[in-house]
């Protein structure tokens, strides 16, 4: 045995803990915005559906208007969610901050607040969207939409652990690896792995209009847990199927949970097997819209906080 296989548990143990840590820390930030976002939500509820007319008389108002108590305070936090948003493609460029971290943990971060800045700023402006800051909020808000997209096809695009793009062949090899630990177990048939695999060929989906690939894997991963279903539905007995609502959660099947879990990663590889190249096409296009569409909403951003800073709002 070599000296770096020798190690290698030991090297997995740290970096396990480091994801799982950076898990919760994720889990704990989006319970946090969820609850103070549902939270405003609740109580300006009232103030909030009112016409525009009505608004001056309600005693929430000199709390919930752009430049009131709270208002005031939710246009800061938008503010800062998005210079600390900007954070993320100036760590490509600065080395002392691409040091900080993985690249993968900050981008969880990048979409946290990408998702919740357009809930806040929205808060902020009492949902009267008008002028600079009404443009510049619809911006922000296809900005968001588009990350989400973004994040999802960065995500088909399997890495190894230097977070470099796999290429194919290595893909294929680990597709092959994962393929061994289905086959010993024979917890599943040939027939019920062969509908979770059913996939379009490569020179299909190579001829697919980029927007239709992007849909087509989106539909494949949709269906997935629904095909995972019934390959459990096939091997339990009736009440189980009951307790599991049918298929969708686990069972206590040691043998049959493992042997669907790895038939789960290995249909989710050989889509991304599949879809690969496009993939990385649909990657790039994303870029090119995805950063005017950011920059033109910082430009306005910034216009937007420096009238109100001359109107004296500040």
């Amino acid at each position: 045995m070599s000296a770096n296989a020798a190690f290698a548990p030991a090297r997995a143990i740290p970096a396990q803990n480091d994801e799982r840590a950076h898990r919760i820390r994720l889990n704990i930030a989006y319970a946090v915005t969820i609850a103070l976002l549902v939270a405003l939500a609740i109580y300006g509820f009232d103030y909030y559906s009112l016409s525009s007319a009505d608004r001056p008389y309600s005693p929430k108002r000199h709390m919930l208007l752009p430049s009131g108590t709270i208002g005031l305070k939710l246009g800061f936090v938008g503010t800062a969610m998005f210079l600390i948003i900007f954070l993320y493609p100036l760590r490509k460029r600065w080395n002392w901050l691409a040091k900080q971290g993985q690249s993968r943990h900050w981008l969880d971060f990048h979409v946290l607040l990408g998702l919740a800045a357009p809930l806040v700023i929205a808060l902020h402006s009492s949902f009267k969207f008008r002028g600079v800051a009404g443009i510049a909020f619809w911006i922000m808000l296809a900005v968001s939409l588009s990350g989400i997209i973004g994040r999802y096809v960065y995500s088909q695009i399997p890495r190894s652990l230097n977070a470099a793009e796999l290429t194919m062949k290595e893909l294929k090899e680990l597709q092959a690896q994962m393929a061994q630990k289905i086959a010993p177990n024979n917890q599943l048939t040939e027939a019920d792995l062969r509908s979770l695999f059913r996939l379009p060929s490569p020179d299909r989906v190579a001829r697919l209009p980029l927007l239709v690939a992007l849909f087509y894997m989106m539909a494949l991963d949709l269906a997935r847990p629904f095909r995972i279903a019934r390959l459990r539905r096939h091997s339990i007995r009736i009440g189980e199927k009951f307790s599991t609502l049918g298929g969708f959660l686990t069972t206590r099947h040691y043998d049959l949970e493992q042997t669907i879990a790895s038939a789960h990663d290995e249909a989710a590889l050989a889509k991304r097997i599949v879809f690969l190249s496009r993939s990385q096409q649909v990657f790039h296009l994303w870029h090119v819209i995805h950063k005017p569409f950011s920059y033109s909403f910082a430009i306005l951003a910034l216009f937007h906080i420096g009238v109100v800073m001359v109107m004296g709002y500040l």
